[in-house]
Order: structure tokens, then sequence, then C-alpha cells
């Protein structure tokens, strides 16, 4: 007997490969997938903006990198001595609004060159719900705990959501003919909108991604949402929070994406660098010993024969280091 139900996956015939440049942008499923494909060594620009959950900012956002503009003047706001933009996530901030426009225009800035070698682009979508600023009429990304007094709650329906989206891949294929688009929906629940009105946003953005994926040739989707839901399916898999996917089901879910879409090539390079990756972070038992030393050399061989293909300045100065230490003892 089966205990669990699974999703039988295929292989994608546009293969991700060591040198495909790759962008994230969208909830913070986004940031899961993009920093393990960073840490793998792969081309990848993470959730610049940071976590963005409703597809009207992300169209906003890419398709203001795209035209080289800058973020409206009037949706800077200060709060507790800091100050945000109403389109970007808190986590952009800063001490003076001068320090975050220049900010902001730093990040649309490298959006916009990033964009120029883009190979594919990966947008996660959180929720279809939406808050509206009722002073300047804009749909905002994040509120950054303003009072709920000054904004309107409201739910996008799937039309707008698609129109949205095919407009901004439409101007971005302007640029990059031949990129490749990969859509995922969160798996993370908006509890605080209610299990029921959360499903109704989820349907929302599943159905846009359905409809993006049989109206554009060069859209995928990638199943993230059913993985976590319909095949793990067990509160196991979620952080102490039940909402968030634990680091077991974060990685069951990449290992999917990979099996999906990674070359042959690069799978076996992922392999061989996990193992790299474990060695860097090995703790010796008796780490002033000729073994240990003997373990670190081999360790920088590998990477100086990969000095070539990926950078791996950072893991050999570390390497260095840890050699130098022997030395001066």
């Amino acid at each position: 007997m089966d205990f669990r139900t699974t999703l039988n996956l295929t292989s994608s015939p546009h293969s991700i490969t060591r040198s495909t440049a790759i962008l994230t942008i969208g909830s913070c499923f986004a940031d899961v997938i993009g920093s393990r494909l960073y840490h793998n060594k792969l081309p990848t620009l993470v959730n610049p903006f940071g976590t963005i959950f409703n597809p009207i900012s992300i169209n906003k956002l890419l398709k203001q990198a795209l035209q080289k503009q800058v973020p409206q003047e009037e949706l800077y706001v200060l709060q507790q001595e800091s100050w945000f933009h109403y389109d970007f996530h808190s986590s952009i901030w800063a001490t003076s609004k001068t320090q975050l426009q220049n900010f902001t225009q730093q990040c649309l800035h490298e959006v916009y060159q990033w964009l120029q070698q883009t190979d594919v682009l990966i947008i996660t979508l959180g929720t279809a719900y939406v808050y509206r600023h009722l002073e300047t009429g804009q749909i905002v990304a994040n509120c950054h705990k303003t009072p709920g007094k000054f904004f309107k709650k409201e739910l996008l329906g799937v039309d707008t959501c698609t129109n949205e989206l095919t407009e901004l891949l439409e101007q971005i294929r302007v640029v990059r003919p031949n990129i490749r688009v990969i859509l995922t929906v969160s798996p993370v629940r908006h509890t605080r909108d209610t299990l029921p009105l959360n499903a109704v946003s989820k349907s929302v953005l599943r159905l846009t991604c359905h409809c993006l994926s049989e109206a554009l040739n060069y859209v995928d989707y990638f199943p993230a949402y059913e993985l976590l839901l319909d095949d793990l399916r067990d509160y196991r898999f979620y952080k102490s929070d039940l909402i968030h996917p634990s680091e077991v089901a974060e990685t069951y879910i990449f290992n999917q994406f990979s099996d999906v879409y990674f070359s042959e090539d690069l799978k076996k390079f992922v392999l061989e660098w996990q193992k790299i990756q474990q060695a860097l972070t090995h703790r010796p038992l008796q780490p002033n010993t000729s073994a240990h030393r003997q373990f670190l050399e081999k360790l920088l061989v590998k990477l100086t024969s990969l000095s070539s293909q990926i950078d791996v300045q950072t893991e050999i100065t570390h390497v260095k280091e840890q050699l130098l230490n022997f030395a001066a003892n």
C-alpha cells in the first residue's frame, strides 16, 4: 500500500546549467529557492526587492527596473525614526530619506543590469490579497506597520493577475527574447487572512499560473505548493509556527526542482559541491594534527581546481587561513 501521494514530475526540456543566470522574485519561498541556487554556485540574484507577496507589486517593481524609473516619491514613509518605501519590503530601509532613495534606485539599477543577462526568471506568488493606500490610491507591497485605517484590503481577480503578469513578461521578452519563466505558488499559508480566505487567495494565484503556462510557451509552473500540501502533507514538515516549511521540506522541494530543471552535468556538480560544503563546515575532533592539515590541503586542491569554473575565492581564503594557523602554531 502507498501511504502518501506522490507527484510524478517530468524533466524539463529546458535545462538549467552551471552558466544559467537566474533571477528570483516574490514571496519568501523565492528566497528559499534562490538562496539554494546561489549557494550551489549558480549565478543568481535572489529577491532583490525583499519579500514581495502579490503580483501587482512584482509587476510594478520589475517594470520600474526595466524602464529605468525611480520609485514613486509619495510612497516613502517615516516610521519609528526609519524610512521605508511602500513598494519595497521592510528589509530595505534607511535612517534618512535621501539614503533610502539612493538605496532603492541602486536596487532597481542592479535588477535592470541583471535582466540584461537573465536566462531564467522564477516568480513565486504569495497572496492575491493586496492593500491599497487610500491617500495615493496605490497598491502597496508592504504596509510597514502603518495603521490599517490608511489602507483598503482587496482581493485581486484571476483576470487582473493574469493580465498584469502577461504584460510584464512580454516587456521582459523584448530585452531577453529567449528568457524562460518558472512560476510557483508559495506553500506558506497566510493565516492572518483566515484559512478559508487563504484558500481563496491561493486558488486565484494557482489559476493565474495555469492560465499563463497554458497561454505562453516560455512559461512553466513548478508545483512547490502541491509538493508540500499534497505530497509531504504532514506537520512534521513544517516549522514550529505550523505555517512555514521546515528545512527538510525545503530540501525535498529543492531536490524535486533540481530533478526537473537541472542538466545532468549540473546535478553531478551539485553533488560534488555539497560534499565540499560539508568539508568546509567540518569541525575536527583533533584540529591540531597532521591528519587535519592533510584534510585541509586536499580540500584546497579541490577548490583550486574549481576556481577556473566558479568563484570560490571566499572558500579558498577560508581554508588558507586555517592552514596559516597551523604554520603559526
